[in-house]
């Protein structure tokens, strides 16, 4: 009876736990408190709607930047070791190809040398002539970089979205250059949208003082006159991208030309300042250890950076070599400040000023989204935005009403089936059913977990294993009875030998389940989650307290007999 007793103590426990975390899926708790959880069951994209959106990543664009920094460090390492060489270049960068040039045969020896000794695992030649040699990537190199990038990019995604708090997003590959994601429930799309596309790359970069800023503005007006474009009729990113294809060869080496929003513009197209920029100082984003909303000494918001250890030893260098000249610090392309190095930094700290020309409210929007795709991470390619779908919740709510309507008819006529058949074990059967339910949108509810139409499949594929288990119960139990047995032993031996079939089927349900788990994407997991929680949860409810129920009646009750 001591057992007993503590075995009807965890099952009530149970089953209050479980209406604990349900109830607030049914009734609004807001108002209670002291009520111990107020946490509600996400629902997938195909239940309540969502944002969807397809987006394309410049893969390309990265392995061009690549290109043009492993000729950079080329050119750095052949000079160092005193291997001649006229000039280091690539036609096509975004195939990752070079082609070095050397005066003659001789040069041409100690070249191909040098990429035996320094690049063999990630060049090879493909071509030589007299006076030059051409080397690539590995295939098998290039492709696990352009992967790698792609995977970057949807953990970054990922990290950001986590940021924007989002329940249970999905970011997966699609294709070779594309990101496929989902976010459920998305109330305010267009800030989603916004956090998703913004790269977030960081840069700082050294003012060039080369050209005047009245020469820069000339020409950049010149450029725009000449090729029919503005800022007001173009996108940002392609206005820079043309303004410095029209100014190639004019403007000095290793420089760019890049705008700062002017003051007292709400918008850059509005008023935007020339600067020309050095791209050699190689400091950006990824060397940051943290960014977060700051405050001047005026109370207007900034965006403070904190660099890691190698950041801030670069920093520190970069402040150090450029003392008495401006120091820009890009952001998307876009200068948010060039403030003048006074002083070599080496506190590994800078600040983002954001300007004027805007309220507080419209300042401290932009550092907070500033600061969390910088903390989120940059994307290491930039992203183009191909299809979008604002998935309304009719069609989910009309597959919802229909699988609940299946899921009633259903249970409904398990319910008349178990209480025909198995009597007054039906009922108990009947009763274990719907705390098996409970159990498993509690659990859901508690994890954290999405709801989606797979999921509800998994649910009914539960209820069905979950009879399964009764119905081996109720049909040991009716063996012993036949053989002469009291109720007691029969309901004893009837759940012991009952048990290992039931262990049996639930251990080789759970191994499909976790299979899918790993393997499986969306809502193949989703199915494979639900599955699994309704493995424990039929342990629970239909094995552990439908026995508490049976012995309450037999060993406490007295009842000498029970219909089967």
């Amino acid at each position: 009876m001591e057992g007993l007793r503590w075995r009807t103590f965890v099952a009530v426990l149970g089953v209050a736990a479980s209406i604990v975390w349900v109830l607030p899926n049914l009734v609004n708790m807001d108002k209670m408190s002291w009520w111990p959880s107020k946490q509600k069951l996400n629902y997938g994209l195909d239940i309540q709607g969502g944002l969807h959106l397809v987006m394309g990543v410049d893969v390309d664009g990265v392995v061009r930047e690549s290109t043009t920094r492993l000729i950079a460090s080329m050119k750095s390492e052949m000079t160092k070791e005193t291997v001649p060489f006229t000039d280091v270049k690539s036609e096509k960068p975004e195939t990752g190809a070079v082609e070095i040039v050397t005066a003659n045969a001789a040069d041409k020896a100690k070249v191909e040398k040098f990429l035996t000794d320094k690049y063999s695992t990630v060049l090879q030649v493909v071509g030589t002539t007299d006076t030059g040699v051409t080397a690539r990537y590995f295939d098998s190199y290039l492709n696990d970089y352009k992967n790698r990038v792609i995977q970057q990019s949807i953990e970054t995604i990922r990290n950001r979205i986590d940021e924007f708090g989002v329940a249970e997003p999905s970011i997966s590959q699609q294709g070779a250059n594309r990101i496929l994601i989902q976010l459920p429930g998305m109330a305010d799309a267009e800030k989603a949208k916004q956090l998703i596309n913004t790269t977030a790359k960081l840069d700082f970069m050294i003012v060039s003082n080369e050209l005047s800023s009245q020469q820069l503005q000339v020409m950049v007006a010149e450029a725009e006159k000449a090729g029919n474009f503005n800022m007001e009729n173009t996108k940002y990113s392609d206005y820079v991208t043309r303004v410095n294809e029209a100014l190639k060869g004019k403007l000095p080496e290793k420089t760019v030309v890049y705008f700062e929003k002017a003051p007292n513009v709400t918008t850059i197209d509005a008023g935007a300042i020339p600067y020309l920029l050095r791209t050699d100082t190689d400091l950006g984003g990824g060397a940051l250890d943290d960014a977060f909303v700051g405050y001047d000494q005026y109370g207007s918001p900034q965006v403070s950076l904190q660099f890691n250890t190698a950041g801030a030893a670069k920093f520190a260098d970069l402040t150090g070599n450029n003392v008495g000249k401006q120091m820009a610090i890009v952001l998307d392309k876009i200068v948010k400040s060039a403030p003048s190095v006074r002083d070599r930094i080496s506190g590994g700290s800078a600040v983002i000023t954001l300007g004027g020309g805007r309220d507080r409210n419209g300042m401290m929007d932009e550092a907070k989204m500033i600061s969390t795709s910088l903390r989120a991470g940059a994307l290491p390619a930039s992203l183009e935005q191909l299809e979008e779908r604002r998935v309304g919740p009719t069609l989910g709510a009309d597959a919802i009403d229909k699988a609940k309507l299946g899921s009633y008819v259903g249970a409904a006529i398990i319910v008349i089936f178990m209480m025909l058949y198995y009597k007054s074990m039906g009922v108990v059967a009947s009763f274990a059913l719907g705390l098996n339910i409970l159990g498993i949108f509690a659990l859901l509810t508690t994890f954290g977990a999405t709801l989606t139409l797979p999921g509800i499949a998994g649910i009914a594929l539960t209820v069905g294993f979950a009879v399964d288990a009764n119905v081996l119960i109720n049909e040991r139990i009716r063996e012993e009875l036949r053989l002469g047995h009291s109720i007691k032993v029969a309901v004893q031996e009837g759940y012991h030998r009952a048990m290992s079939a039931i262990i049996d089927a639930n251990v080789t349900t759970a191994a499909t389940a976790v299979v899918l788990l790993y393997f499986g994407t969306g809502p193949v997991r989703g199915f494979a989650v639900t599955l699994l929680i309704g493995i424990v949860t039929s342990m629970f409810a239909n094995v552990f307290v439908s026995k508490v129920i049976v012995d309450t009646l037999v060993n406490k009750f007295n009842f000498k007999k029970l219909s089967v």
